[in-house]
């Protein structure tokens, strides 16, 4: 594998979180270990992170294709921490993170030590599965009454 590339199993968990995230409403915002969850996987809160921290910028250059996931297709600003805080992520990461909340209608509120937090309470998006995925599950609770109705 050269330098650089993902392999398939990385490249399919890397879709898998970036696909869920695009699920998440606009106005609304959830946590890293929420779409862990969401993916079977709520065990690795940490690696929805990374796989924020390696999305690509969308390209600004028109005539320069844009990688298949990136900032301008992925709202990465939806996902924050369990506590409602906007983490830190660089110089500047976590007011320009705000900043994108806010251009959605989120209310960040903004601390006395300068931190970012989000009221997950108002805002918050906590579905038991990916809106996606809901009538997949009602379909398969459906098929499971029909098969019982049908052995008894």
């Amino acid at each position: 594998m050269a330098r650089g590339e993902r392999s398939e199993e990385a490249w399919l968990w890397y879709t898998t979180v970036y696909e869920a995230i695009q699920e998440i409403p606009r106005g609304r915002v959830t946590s890293y270990g929420h779409i862990a969850k969401l993916v079977g996987k709520p065990e690795c809160p940490r690696q929805v992170g990374v796989c924020l921290k390696h999305l690509p910028s969308a390209a600004t250059d028109p005539s320069k294709k844009s990688p298949t996931w990136n900032s301008g297709n992925v709202p990465w600003q939806r996902v924050i921490n369990a506590r409602g805080g906007i983490p830190p992520r660089g110089p500047s990461g976590a007011s320009r993170h705000a900043a994108a909340l806010r251009a959605e209608g989120v209310q960040v509120e903004q601390g006395p030590m300068g931190e970012f937090t989000v009221d997950l309470e108002r805002f918050g998006w906590f579905p038991d599965v990916l809106p996606s995925e809901a009538g997949l599950v009602e379909s398969s609770d459906e098929e499971d009454e029909e098969e019982a109705a049908y052995h008894t």
